[in-house]
């Protein structure tokens, strides 16, 4: 959350005669045509490009780095405008084939020139060699193809463009190769609807207490009440509160803000509820030692002005935090007590004994993910704000075991609690690239584990996406949000879920979510008779649905209240709980009716795609969800052929504003099937009665 800002494989005709194309991403537009390949070309594909840069705007399905492998010769390769770097790299793995070696490259020049800043063409051998330069391609040529002819064939695994605003229009690869073995991809998990259930939330909407805004040490009844809606808390920390001076350390409560962070992962751990704090935010203390006062943000990056962002030693210090939170909140009660001598701990106030005291503890065993910061790819706040994905990798290694455990003492998450699962920070940009330049990064400081499998720093995949109209996932150009099945951010999803599945990685969505204020550029309009709160509930509700249809693990909504319902500015609006009145918003009955009445119930198969048309199981019983994919209101007839067949009473439950569960209406199936009216508030159809969430 930021404030404003065919895949085709070609038939082996044999070993050594080859031939090339680049096909887009399933999910995005085909380019409508294939190339007719020429023979010697080594296959590439525009799903295996990446850059180590922020997205840029306007950037559209087709465009990208992309058009350097469409076929199309006369069109510049369009990389977004407003980007962070002026300069930066871009990556091809030849991923989809093996053993590749390189005798010729072709770089087609199109119209234009940028012999000041030219695109330098590197080859590496392997994600540990060195890059090797090929050429300096400069654009002083019109409409016209470039030959660069090797000496003899180069093994290689990675092609990388140094680039700044120019391109080749066009790329070809020349050359040998073989089939590449194919991946081995975990097993889907069956993902439980209570998983896409979650919120994104603070400490003090559990503790605060408006009788006595003192009492910050106990949860408030109230608000815990409100909380039940959701199944999952996504809770933001301050380091800060964590670590108010260089080397002590406060918890049970902050020395900031008073907080009992204790009491509250006790009360959610005990009800059975996932907690995934994200530690972010530089410290005052921090700032002010290592950043000059005309540079000074909480979000900037946790490393010293002008330090090497590369060098996970850059991050010693939040990674000493994340030690001491682990220690605490994990599962592991034998560390050492020599490395919690900054924990403070004794009398809160000394001449206040009955304020309690602070103590030291390790592995409490109420936490089991923890997320290294918040959307490291904030490009809206320039460059001592963002992250490339591998200065990030480098913080995430550190983060998560010490670099390897090659820091000393007391550093890193593994090392306190090495079953303590880390989250990388979600990501702004919901394309892929930033998480595969991670994992390059894992694959050449990181190396391989016994298994052959990558030394990742990170057990959890995970990225933010706002469904708008623009299809640019939190942009402030958007005229409004859009349901999520009428854009395109379902292609963002597989293709994550998918690098998830090859590298055995869960795949969170940590925030979505829509306003109501209808001046947002991420706000849901009013349908028809349904006001914006109402078409909220609808699309956040559609939203769970959809990502458990694409197979993301988790979800977190954005967000519990709101920040202030008369701004325009996005998120600032977009709660599910009314603060004013201390109650549910429609979007919250929906997920507090869906959790407790259906969240057993497992993603199986969608059986229409118009309307949709899912089917559910826990425990060999199935129910079926039905709605519209539009936002026009449009409604349809569906004849639903429920299983087992020849059953004929079921009941159809639908969400309900201002309730604690769905209306429930019997039905009964005729000859043909359950004769149903399906529209853009979800339903939901059971035989007898669903299985209760809460067994």
């Amino acid at each position: 959350m930021f404030f404003p800002q065919t895949a085709f494989w070609l038939s082996l005709l044999s070993a050594l005669s080859i031939f090339s194309s680049c096909s887009k991403q399933s999910d995005h537009l085909e380019a409508g045509r294939q190339q007719v390949l020429k023979p010697g070309q080594v296959p590439l594909r525009a799903a295996n490009w990446y850059q180590l840069n922020s997205v840029g705007d306007k950037v559209t399905p087709g465009s990208g780095l992309q058009q350097l492998c469409d076929g199309v010769l006369d069109e510049n390769v369009f990389m977004g405008w407003g980007k962070i770097l002026p300069n930066y790299d871009c990556y091809y793995e030849f991923k989809d084939v093996s053993k590749v070696a390189v005798t010729k490259i072709r770089l087609y020049d199109g119209k234009g020139t940028f012999a000041d800043k030219p695109v330098r063409l590197f080859m590496k051998e392997s994600a540990t060699a060195e890059p090797v330069l090929l050429t300096t391609f400069t654009g002083d040529e019109t409409n016209e193809w470039i030959d660069i002819t090797l000496p003899r064939p180069m093994p290689v695994q990675y092609l990388i463009l140094n680039a700044w605003s120019g391109f080749p229009t066009e790329i070809e690869v020349y050359g040998t190769y073989k089939p590449a073995p194919a991946l081995a991809l975990k097993t889907p998990k069956n993902i439980k609807l209570s998983n896409e259930l979650g919120i994104n939330c603070f400490i003090w909407e559990f503790l605060q207490n408006d009788i006595d805004p003192n009492i910050r040490d106990q949860v408030y009844e109230p608000s815990m009440a409100l909380m039940q809606a959701f199944t999952q808390y996504r809770d933001y920390v301050d380091w800060e509160k964590l670590e108010p001076e260089q080397g002590r350390y406060t918890f049970n409560p902050t020395q900031s803000g008073g907080w009992n962070y204790d009491v509250l992962y006790k009360r959610l751990h005990a009800e059975g509820k996932e907690i995934l704090p994200c530690i972010k935010n530089i410290p005052g203390w921090f700032l002010e030692r290592n950043y000059p006062a005309d540079q000074r943000d909480a979000e900037n990056v946790p490393a010293a002005y002008n330090a090497d962002l590369l060098n996970p030693t850059s991050y010693l210090l939040q990674a000493r935090v994340g030690f001491q939170f682990a220690a605490r909140y994990g599962h592991t009660k034998t560390v050492s007590p020599s490395l919690l001598q900054g924990v403070m701990s004794g009398p809160i106030y000394p001449t206040a004994p009955e304020a309690g005291v602070r103590t030291r503890e390790t592995g409490l065993g109420y936490v089991r993910y923890v997320e290294c910061e918040n959307e490291r790819d904030k490009w809206w706040k320039g460059r001592k704000a963002y992250q490339t994905a591998r200065e990030y990798a480098a913080n995430l290694s550190a983060f998560y075991d010490g670099h390897k455990n090659t820091m000393g003492p007391g550093v890193g998450v593994k090392n306190a609690d090495p079953t303590m699962l880390v989250v990388m920070a979600g990501t702004a940009a919901p394309q892929s690239d930033y998480v595969r330049g991670i994992i390059d990064w894992c694959k050449q400081y990181r190396g391989y584990n016994p298994d052959g499998s990558v030394n990742l720093c990170f057990d959890v995949l995970n990225y933010h996406c706002y469904a708008n109209a623009t299809g640019e996932s939190q942009s402030t150009a958007s005229a409004r949000g859009a349901a999520p099945e009428a854009t395109s951010i379902g292609a963002y999803a597989d293709a994550l879920v998918a690098l998830g599945r090859q590298y055995a990685k869960e795949v969170w969505v940590t925030e979505a979510g829509y306003d109501v204020n209808q001046d947002s550029p991420l706000h849901a309009p009013p349908i028809g008779n349904k006001n914006p709160e109402q078409v909220q509930a609808d699309w956040i509700l559609r939203t769970s649905l959809f990502y458990a249809r694409h197979g993301v693990n988790r979800l977190f909504l954005y967000q519990t209240y709101d920040l202030k319902l008369d701004n325009a500015t996005q998120f600032a609006s977009s709660g599910l709980l009314n603060a004013s009145m201390h109650k549910r918003k429609p979007a919250a009955d929906y997920l507090y009716q869906v959790q407790h009445q259906l969240g057993n119930y497992v993603y199986k198969e969608t059986l229409s795609k118009s309307p949709l048309v899912d089917r559910y199981e826990y425990k060999g019983k199935s129910m079926y969800m039905l709605v519209m994919p539009t936002e026009t209101g449009k409604t349809a007839s569906y004849t639903l052929h429920a299983q087992p067949a020849g059953a004929g009473k079921y009941t159809v439950y639908t969400p309900r504003s201002g309730s604690s569960s769905m209306a429930a209406q019997p039905a009964t199936a005729a000859a043909g099937g359950l004769q149903l009216t399906v529209t853009e508030t979800p339903i939901f159809v059971a035989l007898d009665s669903p299985v209760p969430a809460h067994e």
